[in-house]
């Protein structure tokens, strides 16, 4: 079992960052700060497959010890084997909302019998040269998150936690609180976040969430996630921007 998934699975506290800037040097970057992994969004940015293939290379080649994770666009059997053959650690599906969808998630990420991915000579499997290595750890080594964004997927959230091979739930609260009719409003979900946590149970899943703003950091802490993905890449830019320019004016008043 990969480093990565036996510390998720353990519910140890792995700190992640979130790239949505489809250049390498983003992803090196965040790599380097030495995050346990780093997402890369394939959902809500306009990156290629090639895009996300060459920023999974920069992760790898960075520090040698964060992992490159990808959040995928939806639960198509065919994309998640897409984006495991550029050689990712994980993924994390979105919109997840029953543990039919989360078994089909989990098939989709497995070599048979477990499952029904293909097999290839792609770049996990270093180009064909380490094919029947990586077949016989793979489905033991890729870390399998599923997003709980809705109050459909709150409801079913202690069924899809325990789907043999679902590593760990991650709530996103942005679109949890749109499903919910409070958009923006992430200080309205204790209900629907205790909720999921309780639910999790006896199945023992690991549940991790995005902080929006550094503020939620010691927020999602105390109210009881095992990990959280602390940052967004665009936002580090705009905060750190606005922040100079707000410096300068004001000195120049």
């Amino acid at each position: 079992m990969s480093k990565l998934r036996q510390a998720v699975r353990a519910s140890d506290p792995v700190v992640g960052t979130w790239v949505t800037i489809g250049h390498p040097a983003v992803a090196e970057m965040s790599a380097e700060l030495g995050f346990d992994f780093v997402v890369i969004d394939a959902e809500h940015s306009s990156m290629s497959l090639e895009t996300v293939e060459n920023l999974v290379r920069a992760v790898d080649a960075a520090s040698g010890e964060t992992q490159p994770v990808v959040r995928l666009p939806d639960d198509d059997p065919t994309r998640i084997k897409r984006v495991l053959d550029t050689g990712v650690s994980g993924v994390i599906v979105p919109m997840v909302e029953t543990a039919e969808q989360a078994r089909t998630v989990v098939k989709a990420t497995r070599y048979p019998p477990e499952g029904v991915r293909g097999v290839a000579g792609s770049r996990a499997a270093k180009y064909g040269l380490e094919m029947g290595d990586y077949f016989e750890r793979a489905n033991d080594d890729l870390l399998v998150m599923v997003q709980i964004e809705s109050a459909k997927g709150v409801g079913h959230a202690g069924s899809i936690a325990a789907v043999d091979g679902i590593d760990a739930l991650f709530v996103g609260p942005a679109d949890l609180s749109a499903s919910l009719g409070r958009f923006g409003e992430t200080d309205s979900l204790d209900t629907e976040i205790s909720a999921v946590l309780d639910a999790v149970g006896e199945s023992d899943t690991a549940v991790g969430t995005i902080a929006l703003d550094p503020a939620d950091v010691e927020r999602w802490a105390e109210t009881g996630f095992d990990f959280q993905v602390v940052g967004i890449d665009a936002d580090y830019l705009l905060d750190g921007a606005t922040r100079a320019k707000r410096e300068y004016e004001e000195l120049i008043r």
